[in-house]
Formats: structure tokens, C-alpha cells, sequence
């Protein structure tokens, strides 16, 4: 009996845990922040440079980040950018492919 009892106690935890994951996975992560900047596309230069543009305002920046520091490549009209998709969140990501491979 003290086994079934431990059993249904530690599927309960694992099936609430499992219920908070997807909570969480539906979520997006692009709301979260709710701030005046926001970057609209990063490229990847090599290991330790990259070019970022951010949305500042009515202001676009393209910026050089660095190990050494971050500098302004250019300022430009914000409307020349349009707005960046949102990001999925990774654990809804890994949910929905577990979710697609249960019969």
C-alpha cells in the first residue's frame, strides 16, 4: 500500500510539473519586456562581432558589437525596418514536436 501511495504521489508531481512547462511554453518571449527598445535583426560576423540593428523610439540604430564594445555603424528612419516576428519560446518549441511524435 506505502508503494502505490508513493507512486501516485510522484506522478502527481511529475504530471504538475509537466503542466507548468506548458503553461510556460505558451507564453511568447517578445512580450515580456514591454520597453521602448527593441532589436529588429542581429548578424552573426564571426565568433566575437556582429552587426545589430535596434529600434529605438522613432530611430533605428545599426550598431557593431564586439568583444571590445558596441559602436554606432549608422542612425536611420525607423520605418525602413519592419517590425521583427516573435520568438517562440524554446520549451514550447521541444513541447510541440514531443506532441507531434505521441500517437
Amino acid at each position: 500500500m506505502e508503494l502505490v501511495l508513493r507512486v501516485l504521489c510522484s506522478l502527481t508531481v511529475v504530471f504538475a510539473i509537466l503542466w507548468a512547462l506548458m503553461r510556460l511554453a505558451r507564453r511568447p518571449l517578445s512580450g515580456r519586456s514591454g520597453g521602448a527598445l527593441t532589436v529588429v535583426a542581429r548578424q552573426q560576423l564571426s565568433r566575437g562581432s556582429s552587426v545589430a540593428v535596434v529600434k529605438v523610439a522613432d530611430r533605428a540604430l545599426v550598431l557593431g558589437v564586439s568583444d571590445a564594445g558596441v559602436s554606432l555603424l549608422a542612425d536611420a528612419d525607423a520605418a525602413l525596418f519592419p517590425e521583427p516576428e516573435p520568438a517562440e519560446n524554446p520549451v514550447g518549441q521541444a513541447l510541440r514536436l514531443l506532441r507531434k511524435s505521441t500517437p
